[in-house]
């Protein structure tokens, strides 16, 4: 038997004569109406393969010896700059040290005032203000009794008034406004101090720490430690001239950790997403107010992990080893940042409390069964804690190419098999109606 008819006998595509074939109005129109509705699936399908979709994914954070980021912006209208200071600590306790860090003070007018800016100035240790140039080269100041600061300018002497405050800092002494003290009544520290009392405060920039439990706090006076007990000179801000004392009054215009999304990111993930801009900073926008001098607020922040992988970027656990081994040698500010454009950084949930160091119930908030304990230290405290799960938030195609490919054959083949269906309904119909009118 000849190959062309084996193949025939296999033809499951029956032809008909082209005599046999009827061709109506209707059908011209179901044809036409069918092939737009085909264009228009098939861009669907096209428009669907190219989408970009962020599929969530929750692992265990099985990461040792990382960094993080704490970017802050937080604004006290009530507390001049020179009272100020921020303290990194541990789960132990104990100062962090080695803390990369780009913080700033931000001197403000008083609020009656405008609040404008007066002076912008870093917290760098002896930065070149600092530096007494006019003093005698063989010169060496004092301590009063203290030890000297291990990064004296000038080792074993206190040549400022700022070497003065640390090492009396060292040995748990208060300062309070460095009467009688050569350095400070040089530097006029006390007029420097009292000048500011009216003016208020903004703390901005950030700090890059171990990505350990741990806290840090705003508060005034230099820290020391007495004992196992982290205490604060206080003098300085209690004995205030000005009406009404310090109170930590505060505004937090932004508070997170690790990089925030780029624009662009958060526009094309959309805002509805539970890991966007607005869910990852809910302290953003923050304010609180208060009178009393003697008052403390502290945020209990829960850090979740979150990594976030474009399209065509690396993995996830490539991205984490090469962060982790060169995060020393970031600048601060690029930490989490991979050249693929990978971002990792970090969600967070917070509870507040606040409390007068007074005690007494809170019956002003309306809990009267809530007693505050006396004592503590008044200030801004954010105590976090590291989540032990990570959530990656990875972009992929909606489907794949195959899936594209199989979704347009559906397409095509329902809609023509849908139109056939109605084109024979309506061709049927019209003889039926026209052999009824022919009787």
């Amino acid at each position: 038997m000849p190959a062309k008819s084996r193949f025939t006998r296999l033809d499951a595509f029956t032809k008909t004569v082209e005599d046999a074939r009827v061709r109506t109005t209707s059908g011209g129109i179901v044809t036409i109406a069918s092939l737009l509705i085909v264009l228009y699936l098939v861009w669907g399908e096209w428009a669907d393969y190219r989408r970009v979709v962020v599929l969530p994914e929750l692992i265990v954070d099985k990461g040792r010896g990382e960094k993080m980021e704490i970017h802050l912006n937080i604004t006290f209208p009530r507390v001049p700059c020179e009272l100020l200071s921020l303290d990194v600590m541990d789960v132990s306790g104990e100062q962090q040290t080695g803390v990369m860090h780009g913080v700033s003070k931000v001197r403000l007018a008083p609020t009656a005032e405008g609040g404008q800016v007066i002076d912008v100035k870093a917290l760098d240790l002896h930065s070149q203000d600092d530096v007494a140039m006019h003093l005698d080269p063989n010169y060496c100041g004092g301590c009063y009794g203290a030890n000297a600061p291990p990064n004296a300018i000038k080792a074993g002497c206190c040549n400022t008034c700022e070497e003065v405050r640390e090492a009396y800092a060292s040995v748990s002494w208060a300062f309070g406004r460095g009467e009688n003290v050569e350095q400070c009544e040089r530097e006029h520290y006390g007029e420097r101090l009292d000048a500011q009392r009216k003016e208020g405060c903004r703390i901005e920039g950030g700090l890059r720490v171990n990505k350990v439990v741990g806290n840090f706090h705003i508060a005034p006076g230099r820290s020391f430690s007495n004992g196992n007990m982290h205490v604060h000179d206080l003098n300085n801000y209690f004995e205030s001239p000005v009406a009404g004392g310090h109170t930590f009054t505060h505004e937090i215009h932004q508070l997170r950790f690790g990089p925030q999304l780029p624009p662009e990111v958060a526009q094309n993930v959309g805002a509805s997403l539970p890991w966007t801009n607005h869910h990852l900073n809910p302290l953003d926008a923050t304010a609180q107010a208060t009178d009393d001098p003697a008052f403390n607020y502290m945020y209990f922040v829960k850090v979740v992990s979150t990594s976030y992988i474009p399209l065509g970027a690396a993995a996830a656990k490539g991205l984490l080893s090469s962060l982790a081994d060169s995060s020393d040698l970031i600048p601060l500010g690029r930490h989490g940042h991979g050249e693929d454009g990978s971002i990792e950084t970090h969600q967070y949930s917070v509870t507040s409390h606040k409390r007068s160091l007074g005690g007494g119930s809170d019956a002003a908030e309306g809990h009267k069964e809530r007693l505050h304990a006396r004592g503590g230290i008044p200030g801004v405290f954010f105590s976090y804690d590291i989540s032990p799960m990570k959530v990656i938030n990875r972009e992929e195609r909606s489907k794949s190419f195959v899936g594209f490919l199989t979704g347009v054959c559906a397409v095509i083949g329902g809609t023509l098999t849908v139109a056939a269906a109605i084109d024979r309904g309506v061709y049927e119909g019209a003889t039926r109606i026209k052999k009824l009118h022919q009787r």
